[in-house]
């Protein structure tokens, strides 16, 4: 229902319009009681779907990336349509409005979206007081620096995100590789990203005797437009900083293959969506072989089908996560790959 009639009616509208608009919605199904009524239709409970992942048991390895609910203020809901996981954020210490619209934009031949958002979130306080009540849902926390900090204090800024939601979070996600923050991407270089990285497994070990709790799970997440040469010292500096993974990957600057309208091919931001798919796969399983499978990756880019999820997983994900698909395909691409892999372990 959702492809033949709700998503013909949505994309009549501005993404960015809609986006707002779907919030409202969800939120008002759930208002409205009618919350069980979606966890029943799209939820999948089996424990043959449990990932063992971090040292976080996740219910099953579908995610919902960071992006699309940047400011937690709807990841019960959102986990109601069954993915096992939410990623908040980017969230930054102080609220920012991010880019000028208009900033977000749909290529549907390419079932792709261009974004260049730019971190726009109303603050790291505001979203970690909306997780202080209890939810049971497995979060986490992505972060990321103001665009008027200076990349030589964007250490004070990922730090601050870090203190105020480490008693409330599940696990962090570093982000230096969205392309949206001017100067953003230089954080990736090896001696800026190995000071960064150690800082913060620094202070996670010291949150955690703070709060009496164990050590969250600190995650690199990383652009796929990355060299060989580049990925190789993406492995070196996480086991050099004991940093516990990698999310593979972040949208990308290339426009290689894109058949829409040349008008919006030639938007600035970041892509993502199906032309992703394959070098999102190619990153993953180069850093699975190259590292031995040494660390987890979450795997994310253009998984549109069951058979996309599928790829990242054989590739060396341990688990995935959807953004331009789920928008794409609907919620029911997250009942469909969880039924995939229990068709795949067997009844």
């Amino acid at each position: 229902m959702y492809k033949q009639f709700i998503r013909p009616l949505l994309f009549r509208f501005d993404p960015e319009q809609v986006h707002h608009w779907s919030f409202k919605a969800i939120g008002l199904v759930y208002r409205l009681g009618l919350g069980s009524l979606v966890t029943k239709c799209f939820r999948i409970q089996d424990k043959r779907l449990e990932r063992e992942v971090f040292g976080l048991t996740f219910p099953n390895p579908v995610g919902l990336a960071a992006g699309f609910d940047k400011d937690a203020r709807l990841f019960r809901e959102l986990s109601g349509l069954g993915f096992g996981f939410i990623e908040i954020g980017t969230l930054t210490p102080k609220p920012q409005e991010g880019n000028p619209k208009k900033r977000l934009f749909r290529l549907k031949a390419d079932q792709a979206i261009i974004n260049r958002m730019g971190f726009n979130n109303q603050g790291v306080d505001l979203a970690a007081e909306r997780l202080k009540v209890p939810h049971g849902v497995l979060v986490g926390g992505n972060i990321g620096k103001n665009k008027i900090t200076p990349n030589e204090r964007a250490v004070s800024d990922y730090l601050y995100c870090l203190e105020s939601l480490y008693p409330l979070v599940d696990y962090f996600v570093v982000n230096v590789s969205s392309p949206n923050t001017p100067g953003l991407r230089e954080l990736q270089d090896k001696a800026p990203l190995t000071e960064l990285l150690n800082t913060l497994k620094t202070a996670g070990k010291a949150h955690a005797k703070t709060h009496r709790t164990k050590e969250k799970p600190i995650l690199l997440k990383i652009a796929p437009d990355l060299s060989d040469a580049q990925l190789l010292d993406i492995i070196e500096i996480i086991s050099s900083t004991g940093t516990d993974g990698v999310i593979a990957t972040n949208t990308t600057l290339s426009r290689e293959g894109l058949v829409s309208e040349p008008e919006l091919c030639g938007e600035t931001g970041g892509l993502s969506g199906r032309p992703l798919e394959h070098r999102s796969t190619e990153v993953i399983r180069f850093l699975y072989e190259n590292s031995k499978g040494a660390f987890p990756i979450i795997g994310v880019g253009g998984i549109h089908s069951p058979e996309d999820a599928l790829e990242k997983l054989d590739a060396g994900a341990s688990l995935i996560q959807l953004w331009t698909g789920f928008v794409y395909e609907g919620p029911a691409l997250i009942k469909r790959i969880n039924t995939a892999l229990l068709e795949r372990t067997g009844h």
